[in-house]
């Protein structure tokens, strides 16, 4: 699934390609995703003009002039494209087709429909089920080494799926966090209390990592591609996941793989601890 590099990414070239856009003419060629579009969906988009493209975790927020906001998430497949002509034939998995006045065409396509559209109206994002639950954002203010490090005291399980709680901050997925950890020299198997005392150093490696995969475009694993069609290229520049047996690029110990919470972690045993 992507997490919030590759999201991103889209982000950026779709705030870029529909800023001021109008749009024309919404096609539904299906009722729902992995969940039934709202009602009233099409009215709510033809004749508003898309404002900006903003993202909250792994969402994204089309902004409308009429104080709407579409609420977007790319499941495991999704993506967007955007076509300079109107398309001679539809994939049969063309969920959504945007019509805008200029004659582009916004496409979401989904394989595996586990992407969802809902609908918001501006400044009530924070109230909506999908984020009430939701932590900080990795690079706000309030992801701060102070805070983490009173979140992590009061957590006694190993470090990496804590991690991974979106609860504690948004966006750190399982490739993420085990680059993350290995940043900061914290094993993934140590406790999210003990990890505490490097929480100035595991902020500023999520802030580093984070960072350098969003300038790569993201890491293209399966299905991820940004809306110009290109793939990421950070997977390229892995420091431990995927790379089990493979030696450490710092001291060439082999990287050693574990399960943890139903989920694969890379780390390296020596340089982690």
């Amino acid at each position: 699934m992507p997490e919030l590099p590759e999201v991103e990414t889209v982000r950026r070239g779709l705030d870029t390609a529909l800023g001021g856009a109008v749009i024309e003419h919404v096609l539904l060629r299906r009722k729902d995703l992995r969940t039934p579009f709202p009602k009233g969906f099409a009215a709510a988009l033809e004749g508003r003009t898309i404002k900006n493209v903003e993202r909250r975790a792994k969402y994204l927020l089309f902004k409308l002039d009429s104080g709407t906001v579409v609420i977007a998430h790319l499941g495991m497949s999704g993506r967007f494209l955007i076509s300079f002509e109107k398309p001679k034939s539809f994939s049969k998995h063309d969920h959504l087709v945007v019509r805008l006045a200029d004659g582009r065409h916004l496409i979401f396509n989904d394989a595996r429909r586990f992407g969802l559209m809902a609908l918001v109206k501006a400044g009530q994002e924070t109230q909506h089920p999908l984020f009430r639950h939701l932590g900080p954002e990795p690079f706000s203010p309030e992801f701060s080494p102070a805070y983490l490090k009173e979140k992590l005291a009061k957590r006694h399980g190993p470090i990496k799926p804590v991690l991974m709680d979106q609860q504690l901050v948004v966006g750190v997925g399982n490739i993420y966090a085990s680059e993350a950890l290995f940043t900061a020299g914290i094993a993934p198997t140590r406790s999210a209390a003990k990890a505490a005392a490097g929480s100035k150093a595991l902020v500023e490696a999520i802030h580093k990592v984070l960072k350098a995969a969003i300038a790569s475009g993201g890491s293209s694993l399966r299905d991820f591609m940004s809306v110009d069609g290109e793939a990421g290229y950070f997977q390229h520049r892995f420091q431990v996941y995927g790379r089990e047996g493979k030696p450490c690029r710092e001291c060439r110990t082999p990287i050693r793989i574990i399960r943890q919470a139903g989920r694969s972690t890379f780390f390296c045993p020596e340089c982690q601890k």
